[in-house]
Parts: C-alpha cells; sequence; structure tokens
C-alpha cells in the first residue's frame, strides 16, 4: 500500500525539514564552500563520535574525508544538515559497482536524538534511487547503537551481517509501504511537536494592542479575555503602559516570564523585528494578522520571504500573514487569537480556511446549526503553517473527529494527497474548493492536454485520497453534522419514516439522485407498520398528518430493529398532535440503543433545537429541508465506502525496462533539447520499454516506399499522415483505414499527404474489432503526472467520457476508472457481445503509469485508439511529447511552505 508521496532529491536549493523535537532543520546539498564548515563541525564532534564514525580518533582523517566531500568528483553525493546557522551533520555515498554504493554519517553530538540523522538518511535513499543505486552499504561497529537504531527504524528494507564487532548492513532504497507509513508517523510526532505550544500556550502576547476599542489588536486582546484564555494575556505597545485595563509593554522581550504564542497586529514593514525579538525570547508561534504581503504582489513576496527566514532562524511557526486568528476550544485552553466575533462553542470538527471571511461565515453557521469546533485557524497567505500540517497535527488530535477545509490553492497538492489517505482512515476530510473556473483550462495539443484541467486534476486528487468534496460551505456544514454525530453507514440502503408525506417523496427523489436505495421493507414489518397508522405500504412509510409521537417513535423502533435498512431519515411536520418537544423526547427514546445513522428533518417549527440529544450523549441532527439532510447522509455513505475498501497496491510489473526508457528520452533531448514530440520509431521504443502492445508503425516518404511497405504487411491496411505539425489526425482527413489493395493505397497517399502538407507517412495493419479507448497522461506542474482513462476514437471529445488520477496509481484506483467509464458496459459485453479484455486494458493503464513514473520528461501522451478486444489490447495510434523535466516540489521540501 504506498501511502505517502515519497521525497523527491531533485530540489537542490535546499529544503526546511521538521526535526523530532519540531525544530526547524534545513538538508541540502554539499558546495563547494562548506569545507569552513564542515571543519568547524568536526572540532564540535567528539572522539567518542569521531570513533564510532571513522573506527579510530584521527582528526586529520576526519578533515580529509570532508575535503573529499566537497571536491568536484563524479559519482559522490554529499548532503548537509544545518541548525542554528551552523553545520551539524552530513550524509554522503561513494558508488562501490552499478546499482551499489557506500553510504556514511556524521553528526555533532549536540543533536543526537533529534531524528536529524534519519531525515539525512531519508533524503540520502531518495537521491541514491534516483540515481539508480538501489542498495546502499554500510559497516557500523556493533557498539554504535545510534546509528544502527537510525537504519532500523527506518522503515527501509536491510539485511545485516555480524562481523567481527562490525554489523555489515544492505539497505534497499525503494520505497516500501512500511518505509512511507514510518516517514508519515515520524513527520507527525515532529509536526504536534512543533505546534503543540502554538494551540495550547501557556501564555500569550499581542504585539500592536492599541487602546481604542475597534482596532485590530485591541479586539484580539478583548477575545483572549472574554474567551476565559486559562493563561495570562500580555499587551505590547511601546506608546502606552495600559491597555483595556491591564500593563503593556513596550516589548516582547520586556514581558515577563514566558509567551508561547504571539498576535501581531502592526505594520508589515516593522513584522521583521518584531520577530527577531520573539525568536529572543523562544516564542514557539506568530499568528500574523498583517496584511501587505505576497497579496500585493512582488514587493510583498520579497517582504514575506524575509518574516519567513526570519522565522526559520528561530523555529518559530508562523501562521497568516493576512488572517484572522485561531481559536482552540478545549476547555484546559479556552484560546480565541481572533478579532472576529464569533466565539465557537466546543465540538469535534476542525475548521482550516485561506480566506478569513469565509472561516467567519463557517463558524456563524456552525454555531446556527449546533455544530461545536474543535480547532479553528485562519491560513492567510500561508507563509508557513499549510493544510498539509494541519492535517498531520488534527490526525492525531483526539478531539477532533471531522476535518473541514476551506482552501484556494494547493501549496504541495501530492502531499496532501498522500496524507489525506492516511488521516481519512480515520478521520473524514470535507474540502471547498475555491476558484473552480473554465479559464483555467490548459493549453495543449493532445486529446489528454486538451481535456486536462486544474479541476480535473483535484478531483482525480481527492478520489484517490477519499477527500468528500463539498460544493458550498453549508454542505460542509451539514455533512460535518452527520459525520461528528452519527456512526458510519454500513451500506446505501435508506427507510424514510413520518408524517409529511410530501416531505418524505422529495427525500426518495433526492436519494435516487445521489444513489441511495429505498429497499421495499418485509411483509412482516409493513404489517406493523399498517396497525400505527401507516397509510397504505413502501418506503417512504407515511404515517399519515395525525400521527402522535408515539406511533412516530414506534415506526422508528421497528424499522431501526428490522434489519432490512442501514439508515433511517424522519420526517416530522409539527402539528397540533404533538409538539416538538414530545416529538424529540419520543425519537430521543426510539433511537437509544441503535447503531444505525438516523437523522431528522423538523417541518414548521421554527424554534426547534438544531439536534436531539440521546441518552449516552449521542446527538442525532436535524434539519430543516429533506433534500440537504439526504444529500448530507449520502456523503457519509460515500466516505464510509471509501473507508472500508482495502487501499490497493501498485501493481508489480514484468516487461519494463527503465534503462531502455531513458536511453531512448536521453536520445531525443539529445537532438531536440527544448523538447517536442516524438517520432514514430522512438515512440515504438518507449511503449516496449513499458511493455505496452502496439500495432507496428513503418514509415514512408514516397508513393513507392507506401506501395512497397503495405505489400510487406499484407492487406488491408490503414495509413495516416506522420506530420509532427498535425496533431488530430481525423481533422484534416490525414487517416485512412481498411485499404484493400494498392490502387486505394496509391489514392489515399496522395489524398492524405495533399491534406497534411506532408510527404511522411506510417502503414500499420488493421487492428482487431473491439472497443476503441483512449488513454492519456498529461504532467501538471504541481499534481505531477496525470493519468487519463476515457472513450476512444472520434467520440473522444465528443463523449467527454473520461476518468483521471493521479501518480501512485493502485490496482483499485485503475478499476476504479474504468468501472466509472460509462462505456465500460461495452467492455463488459453489451446485448451480447463478446466482452474485452478488461485485465489487460487494466494491464496498459498502469504501464504507462509507470512510464509517467520513469520519465519525468514526459508532458503529454495520448493512445488513441487503444483497441479492447477479447483477446487482449493493442495500442493504434500514439502520440508523445517530452520536455525538459523542472523540479518536482517533494513533500518534505514544502512540508513547512505548502
Amino acid at each position: 500500500m504506498t501511502t505517502v508521496e515519497r521525497p523527491d532529491s531533485r530540489l537542490m536549493a535546499g529544503w526546511d525539514v521538521l526535526a523530532s523535537d519540531g525544530s526547524v532543520v534545513r538538508i541540502r546539498p554539499v558546495r563547494a564552500d562548506d569545507e569552513a564548515a564542515l571543519g568547524a563541525m568536526n572540532e564540535r564532534v567528539s572522539d567518542r563520535s569521531m570513533y564510532l564514525r571513522f573506527f579510530g580518533i584521527s582528526r586529520s582523517m576526519a578533515d580529509e574525508h570532508m575535503h573529499h566531500l566537497v571536491a568536484d568528483h563524479d559519482g559522490h553525493v554529499a548532503l548537509v544538515a544545518e541548525y542554528d546557522d551552523r553545520v551539524v551533520g552530513v550524509a554522503s555515498y561513494e558508488p562501490l559497482r552499478p546499482g551499489e554504493a557506500e553510504m556514511a554519517f556524521l553528526l555533532e553530538d549536540s543533536v543526537h536524538g533529534r531524528g536529524i540523522g534519519t531525515l539525512l538518511l531519508e533524503q540520502l535513499a531518495a537521491t541514491a534511487r534516483e540515481n539508480g543505486v538501489e542498495r546502499l552499504r554500510a559497516d557500523t561497529l556493533a557498539e554504535n547503537a545510534g546509528m544502527l537504531r537510525v537504519f532500523a527504524d527506518s522503515g527501509f528494507e536491510q539485511v545485516r551481517r555480524l562481523e567481527s564487532g562490525v554489523v555489515e548492513l544492505v539497505l534497499d532504497t525503494a520505497y516500501r509501504p512500511s518505509t512511507l507509513e514510518r516517514m508519515a508517523d515520524r513527520e507527525r510526532a515532529a509536526e504536534d511537536r512543533s505546534l503543540h505550544r502554538v494551540f495550547a500556550p501557556r501564555a500569550v502576547a499581542v504585539i500592536g494592542a492599541g487602546r481604542k476599542p475597534g482596532g485590530i489588536g485591541h479586539e484580539v486582546l478583548r477575545n483572549l479575555a472574554g474567551g476565559n484564555f486559562t493563561g495570562p494575556v500580555y499587551a505590547v505597545n511601546p506608546h502606552t503602559d495600559r491597555v483595556g485595563g491591564q500593563p503593556s509593554y513596550p516589548s516582547v522581550e520586556d514581558v515577563p516570564g514566558v509567551v508561547d504564542l504571539v498576535v501581531i497586529a502592526i505594520p508589515a514593514e516593522q513584522v521583521p523585528h518584531v520577530l527577531v525579538s520573539c525568536g529572543a525570547k523562544n516564542v514557539a508561534g506568530a499568528v500574523v494578522l498583517t496584511a501587505g504581503f505576497s497579496e500585493l504582489g512582488t514587493a510583498g513576496q520579497a517582504a514575506q520571504q524575509e518574516i519567513l527566514e526570519v522565522a526559520r532562524r528561530h523555529s518559530i511557526r508562523l501562521i497568516g500573514p493576512n488572517c484572522i486568528g485561531l481559536v482552540n476550544t478545549d476547555p484546559a485552553v479556552k484560546l480565541n487569537a481572533t478579532f472576529a466575533e464569533v466565539l465557537p462553542r466546543p465540538g469535534a470538527l476542525a475548521i482550516a480556511a485561506q480566506s478569513g471571511a469565509v472561516g467567519v461565515a463557517v463558524l456563524d453557521q456552525a454555531g446556527r446549526s449546533g455544530l461545536g469546533i474543535s480547532e479553528f485557524v485562519s491560513l492567510g497567505n500561508k507563509v508557513d503553517v499549510s493544510g498539509n500540517d494541519l492535517l498531520l497535527h488534527w490526525w492525531g488530535d483526539p478531539r477532533t473527529a471531522v476535518i473541514g477545509l476551506y482552501l484556494e490553492s494547493f501549496g504541495n497538492p501530492r502531499k496532501f494527497g498522500g496524507l489525506a489517505r492516511l488521516v481519512g482512515r480515520t478521520k473524514p476530510i470535507l474540502v471547498v474548493k475555491g476558484g473552480r473556473s473554465a479559464g483555467g483550462r490548459r493549453a495543449g495539443a493532445s486529446h489528454t492536454a486538451a481535456a486536462s484541467t486544474p479541476e480535473t486534476a483535484v478531483d482525480a486528487l481527492f478520489a484517490q485520497s477519499g477527500v468528500l468534496r463539498m460544493d458550498t460551505l453549508e454542505e460542509l456544514v451539514e455533512t460535518a453534522r452527520v459525520l461528528a454525530a452519527l456512526p458510519l453507514p454500513r451500506g446505501r440502503r435508506l427507510a424514510v419514516v413520518g408524517n409529511a408525506g410530501g416531505a418524505g417523496v422529495l427525500a426518495a427523489d433526492a436519494a435516487g439522485r445521489l444513489g441511495l436505495e429505498l429497499p421495499e421493507l418485509s411483509d412482516a414489518v409493513q404489517s406493523e407498520l399498517m396497525e400505527l397508522g401507516a397509510v397504505g405500504s413502501g418506503n417512504p412509510v407515511d404515517l399519515g398528518a395525525a400521527a402522535s409521537p408515539s406511533s412516530l417513535g414506534q415506526a422508528l423502533r421497528l424499522i431501526a430493529d428490522s434489519g432490512e435498512v442501514d439508515s433511517v431519515l424522519i420526517n416530522y411536520a409539527a402539528t397540533r398532535a404533538g409538539r416538538v418537544d414530545e416529538i424529540y423526547d419520543a425519537i430521543a427514546h426510539s433511537a437509544a440503543g441503535s447503531d444505525l445513522p438516523i437523522l431528522v428533518n423538523c417541518v414548521g417549527a421554527l424554534d426547534a433545537a438544531p439536534e436531539i440529544v440521546v441518552a449516552g450523549g449521542r446527538r442525532l441532527p436535524v434539519f430543516p429541508f429533506p433534500e440537504s439532510a439526504v444529500r448530507a447522509l449520502a456523503h457519509a455513505v460515500r466516505y464510509a465506502e471509501w473507508r472500508a475498501r482495502p487501499q490497493g497496491a501498485v501493481p508489480e510489473l514484468a516487461r519494463v525496462d527503465a534503462a531502455g526508457a531513458r536511453a531512448v528520452v536521453r536520445g531525443f533531448l539529445d537532438e531536440c533539447p527544448e523538447g517536442g514530440w516524438m517520432d514514430q520509431v522512438r515512440v515504438g521504443q518507449l511503449l516496449q520499454s513499458a511493455g505496452v502492445k502496439a500495432i507496428p508503425v513503418t514509415v514512408a516518404s514516397t508513393r513507392a516506399d507506401a506501395i512497397r511497405v503495405a505489400k510487406s504487411i499484407g492487406y488491408p491496411v490503414a495509413l495516416k499522415t506522420a506530420s509532427r505539425t498535425v496533431l488530430h489526425k481525423t481533422d484534416i482527413g490525414g487517416v485512412r483505414i481498411g485499404l484493400a489493395d494498392q490502387l486505394q493505397l496509391a489514392a489515399a497517399y496522395d489524398e492524405v499527404t495533399t491534406a497534411a502538407q506532408d510527404p511522411d507517412v506510417v502503414i500499420q495493419a488493421m487492428a482487431p474489432a473491439g472497443t476503441e479507448l483512449v488513454i492519456g497522461v498529461v504532467r501538471d506542474p504541481l499534481f505531477g503526472p496525470l493519468v487519463m482513462a476515457g472513450s476512444g476514437g472520434v467520440l473522444t471529445d465528443l463523449l467527454a467520457d473520461r476518468q483521471w488520477r493521479g501518480l501512485p496509481l493502485t490496482d483499485l484506483d485503475a478499476a476504479d476508472m474504468v468501472r466509472s467509464l460509462r462505456c465500460a458496459v461495452l467492455l463488459a459485453g453489451y446485448r451480447g457481445a463478446e466482452a474485452a479484455d478488461q485485465t489487460a486494458v487494466l494491464d496498459v493503464i498502469h504501464r504507462i503509469a509507470w512510464l509517467a513514473e520513469q520519465v519525468p520528461e514526459l508532458a503529454e501522451l495520448d493512445i488513441n485508439p487503444l483497441i479492447a478486444g477479447a483477446t487482449g489490447v493493442f495500442a493504434v495510434d500514439v502520440r508523445m511529447r517530452l520536455a525538459p523535466a523542472s523540479p518536482e516540489p517533494d513533500w518534505y521540501a514544502r512540508r513547512l511552505r505548502s
């Protein structure tokens, strides 16, 4: 099970990571000017550590090794770790033989036990893997328990052999499921330590707390005091000695005692200086409310980068800038570090919003509906703390049961998807993604690229990671109410019961649209319902307008205990026959002990409570409309199904040749450094390296050549233009199929070359009959490679029957793609037709995904059509475009900046 995006070493400028204690460490490749810094580190290394590394205490040997690392030498790789503006560790490997290298590590004693060696190992293995090194070797003294523990805890597969007090270790650089999960666990622990003092500070200082009510700093101070924050709150204002009736200090350094969190509400140009003072005070986190940073353009971006660099130097976590603050409703904390007027009650929903106004709207709607909040974060410009960081933080938070996000952009979507797959196994993630627009359509030449938009990438990401995409904020709150209050549905069977027949019909209509089932209840259950006053039979169950609270409660208990449904929706219109409080009591009594999700739609009672409390503390959400209740339940059903399914695995493929694929790419880019559309010969070679069967193509440049080739192949044949400037051949009449003899071929050659204004054509044998599919790849600059499967041939753009997924692509991901296509019924054998070999179709999808992973230069790929028949699948027409690979942001590189 591949769960988390692997590191990627191509980002060579260096990246910030979290050590196990939550402090910020920079890892980067060694530079030629690092020799002095490495020598200084050697001086700080104890004799004991020097002995364990070099099997002796020769300082000159260590200095010689450091000189070697910074020298320009083919093959070896070295990474350094920086902390507190000094080099504190180095990791390196030296090639031994093809596929193998020897690794070594040295850390100064002051940072032992902080996980820096593990971080260096993770990135060194990533670099080695990308450079074709499959195994890293190390000889370590058996008494070097610390380093052996780093290797053992890494999650990498390894083999050890002890001889004469030396452990000979061989580490496999491949990313196994255990490796990736260990990496995620380590990051979660580090994130918790890094953010603990931010969300649960012992003391808070408001920098820029003005004397006049209405000012941002003043209102934050009031909210902290009015929310009964459990620690001391300090005002920082150099122009007065009192704010709001309490002492004010000229600087955060003048505040007595510890300060864990500062809220900054001062002009943007003053923020860097204030952060320096915060670093001197050992502040853990800063909420920067101030605007005037990246939202203003280039100048603002430079100012934002400056405050980030200052915060990094002092291991200060930043929320914002340009945000409204932070809330933690934990009774042991009671932190309201915002200037909003909304004060949420404690609950199970954690919310992060990139827009402050949207965040306030969610808090307000949650409060109106009775939904409590565990924590709220206004992300603002996301200079540091991001949605990905909060996923890790809330993953282990016992008070958070549901996570809601409003996002307008992704800093590192591949990391988000990997984390969401992990977090979603225990906590649902609901996202409203702003910025949907047809204007985001990608400019591309292939069918795949033209069909791809930023929204297709987002939908693919969410589909694979189990994220529930919400269209509106109201929908997010409604769905969160269901997921926070109820056991998950075990299936799609819904019973609708109540005294409001019309509301029952609306609920049934909504259920049908959203894929829920309203099964017919058994004769025995229907008979008992009739005795309770049910009008007719069937589901929805209409108890009649005069139904009493008692009859409603009995009907609910009967249906819930029947075992014939997976959830129940109660529609009740308040009448003189039963007051709302009596209705609520009857429902609460009957719901006690039931393990089914139960939702309530109460009509005609404007002052009705938004939830019903059942014995034991369970809360049943009450909705004003039946459609909104069904919609929220449908999301819960979809999430439950995703969580219950196996996680899948990326298949191990036979008949693939990574080295051969790289050789083809190098050859093409040597000729065309800027990239471009590949010739058919090289396209065939790349397909062959991936093990994809294709109908062979032969290029001809004259009519005589075309006739000779067709004769050698055997009629009937297909003829197509080979022009690289023609992207959609059929649009210009550049394709002729079923050519039965030489006369037809000659005429087709003249017509096609005239239409394309190019003498080059390709000739193929006719493909066997089958369903036409399109399989494609497009490389998104943020989301990475996206794989597409859909209806192919001339129907590709007309039907727009497509499914998208990102990498890594598991067996379940690929199966979901094919099963979700409208043309899936054709593959299964429609109206007596012979079924296609769907296993072969899935195999091709995985091989194309493998090719996209192995060839980062693959910008676009189209197989259109891929003929899927009963005896196999065949690629008929294939186009590929290469482009020089740009560094892809790895999930570690962006963990503090995404």
